[in-house]
């Protein structure tokens, strides 16, 4: 009974970091791409691109340490 409940704990917060995983990418992908739109991007929208890249990667890392796979569920 306890490797079950371990089991959906661990399926729960793998589905949690895909989640995250996926709306940190949209948000680094979003802010890339105003900044080579932009002629003179201020510093603050530059240190805005390098924190939502850093939450990117790092949630990135942590998913292959899990080996969580995005796919057919």
């Amino acid at each position: 009974m306890f490797w079950k409940k371990k089991g959906w704990l661990r399926k729960q917060f793998n589905d949690q970091l895909i989640e995250r995983l996926q709306r940190y990418r949209d948000d680094w992908m979003g802010k890339k791409q105003l900044i080579e739109k932009s002629v003179e991007p201020s510093d603050k929208v530059i240190f805005d691109l390098k924190i939502a890249e850093a939450k990117y990667l790092f949630l990135l890392r942590e998913a292959k340490k899990r080996k969580v796979t995005i796919g057919k569920g």
